[in-house]
């Protein structure tokens, strides 16, 4: 009963002024739980490429009519022969078109193409080879051969990574901001729309602190209905996602496949809205009544 009485202090659930909030925390929610997915995903990603390129060198011999079938051996030989040199395998055509025709189409993969001769190597990464001095020495063997390490191609992709993940971070930070101030708005709204009935509890003795009790109570209802229903839109719009990825089925893309622990983290997405929303309301209550007379 005392609890009731409480609730029915402030007659906050008859007021308008915040018929709306559980939308707006929603659409915040909706828009969180997005940022985190991205964040999320392309951390993923970039722990991907770092974990696929890490170890792993290409070179590239190039298509040379006047060289024979001996120098690309003579090639496979010097790095199979140099220390910090794991595996060598020599792609044939086939794999280096299939390589290709995402990018070049069928039309231009034609027999006339010079198409470079590529080997993956497989490197040692506690003592890996010295690139310049096998780069050197391949072009003695074949000259115009190339080493790549792939790591300005990687530095690349994981700047992308984590400028992604800092943006996503910023959208979380702007929701945050955007919902507190939404909220104190809501709250002095309602304030000026209960007047009469805080000032009658000023006179029957009730403290600031027992006022701001109402208005983050009501708060943090509103603010966990609006904060579940951002999630249940944000996780069919996930699914979607995953299913579209899934089917362009590229490396280069991120894969929203969470594990249980990161399932946790959008579960919780309501319960912080909900407490922004509850705190935000009691700031802003003590805040105002403060400066009343």
């Amino acid at each position: 009963m005392a609890a009731k009485r409480s609730r029915q202090a402030v007659p906050l659930d008859r007021d308008s002024s915040g018929r709306y909030l559980p939308l707006l925390v929603a659409i915040m929610v909706y828009m969180a739980a997005l940022a985190l997915a991205g964040a999320l995903s392309m951390s993923k990603l970039a722990e991907r490429w770092d974990t696929g390129l890490a170890g792993a060198l290409t070179v590239q011999v190039p298509a040379d009519p006047a060289a024979d079938a001996a120098q690309f051996a003579a090639v496979t030989e010097a790095l199979s022969a140099t220390p910090g040199v794991v595996a060598v395998e020599p792609m044939d055509s086939g794999a280096i078109t299939a390589l290709l025709e995402p990018w070049l189409g069928d039309a231009m993969l034609t027999g006339d193409l010079p198409l470079p001769r590529l080997i993956a190597v497989t490197i040692d990464t506690d003592a890996p080879p010295d690139i310049a001095a096998l780069q050197a020495r391949l072009q003695a063997l074949a000259p115009g051969s190339l080493v790549d390490d792939h790591q300005r191609w990687l530095d690349r992709l994981l700047d992308l990574a984590r400028a992604v993940e800092l943006m996503a971070l910023v959208v979380v930070v702007l929701v945050v901001l955007a919902a507190s101030i939404m909220v104190a708005f809501v709250t002095r709204m309602g304030l000026a729309a209960h007047e009469r009935s805080i000032e009658l509890l000023h006179l029957i003795g009730a403290q600031d602190s027992y006022v701001a009790r109402q208005f983050q109570n009501h708060a943090l209802s509103l603010g966990l209905r609006g904060g579940l229903l951002g999630l249940v839109c944000a996780l069919p719009t996930l699914y979607l996602a995953r299913m579209l990825l899934q089917r362009i089925d590229s490396g280069l893309l991120p894969e929203l496949n969470f594990l249980a622990h990161e399932w946790s983290y959008f579960v919780l997405l309501p319960v912080a809205a909900a407490l922004v929303t509850m705190l935000a309301a009691r700031v802003t209550v003590l805040r105002t009544l403060a400066r009343l007379p």
